[in-house]
């Protein structure tokens, strides 16, 4: 099997409809693939939805929200493919993209995730690359202070704005919506870490490739659609703790990533540099 296609769905019904639909449309016909849905608090018309519409998908059903990274380990050891796609439900695929991104990584052995250039609907790009979190991040994402110039200053170079987003980069960490990756590079780095729940997994998976002497790709010329859904931001600064689980589940998580890894900055092409 070549490629293995994984997706997390928690209650997100027709998205995942319009995901599976451009999969069919643009992956299967060209690619020997799998598909394997993980659904997290399953719902009897996502299953129904499945069972008739895409037959040849497998469907691995949760009872009860076992998170993210959770519902990803679960198709990660069912998957038979020598390489990884990991898809949020709210991706839609385009035609040559999974093509593009598997002749990166297979004519590029040094590298283990890649990740597209995700568009909005209205075709305006959806920043996906970022440099890793600093304390100093949270606070600025959280607080009035990320609209002072300093903390303006700290959230760009957050979000890598100086480096246009037309250009490969080697981001510290890619969004966790659509991510390519291989079988060999999981078997050396492993699963997702379970302790987070919902957020920051993806940013501890990249930190991990890169100390497992991996490098993490932003491949502009690849493109997803992507319908981004900002749950843990209400717009209320720290109140948003209060008014979101996700919000919550947020801090939480970030709380648990600066506890694994520490609180001193060091990029990824730095980490990659000591370990190779």
């Amino acid at each position: 099997m070549t490629l293995s296609i994984i997706i997390v769905n928690y209650k997100n019904r027709e998205l995942l409809k319009l995901c599976l639909q451009s999969l069919e449309q643009h992956v299967l016909p060209n690619i020997e693939s799998e598909v394997l849905v993980v659904d997290s608090e399953a719902e009897a018309e996502t299953a129904e939805m499945i069972r008739e519409d895409f037959p040849k998908m497998q469907y691995l059903l949760e009872q009860n929200n076992v998170g993210y990274a959770k519902g990803v380990n679960r198709g990660l050891r069912k998957a038979q493919g020598s390489y990884i796609l990991i898809l949020n439900p709210d991706i839609i695929v385009t035609s040559g993209t999974v093509e593009t991104m598997l002749e990166f990584i297979k004519t590029n052995p040094e590298v283990g995730l890649v990740g597209p250039r995700l568009l909005n609907f209205d075709g305006s790009v959806q920043n996906s690359r970022f440099r890793f979190y600093r304390p100093s991040t949270i606070l600025y994402r959280r607080s009035f202070l990320g609209k002072l110039p300093f903390g303006q200053k700290g959230l760009d170079r957050f979000h890598m704005k100086d480096v246009t987003s037309e250009e490969i980069a080697w981001p510290d960490w890619l969004m966790g919506s659509a991510l390519l990756t291989t079988r060999e590079a999981i078997n050396k780095v492993g699963l997702l870490d379970e302790r987070f729940f919902l957020y920051f997994e993806d940013v501890d998976w990249a930190k991990r490739f890169w100390e497992n002497g991996y490098k993490v790709a932003y491949l502009p010329k690849a493109t997803m659609y992507h319908y981004l859904q900002r749950r843990s931001k209400a717009g209320l600064g720290p109140l948003d703790f209060f008014l979101r689980r996700e919000a919550r589940w947020h801090l939480q998580s970030a709380f648990k990533y600066f506890s694994k890894h520490g609180l001193n900055y060091h990029s990824g092409p730095e980490i990659f540099k000591h370990v190779r």
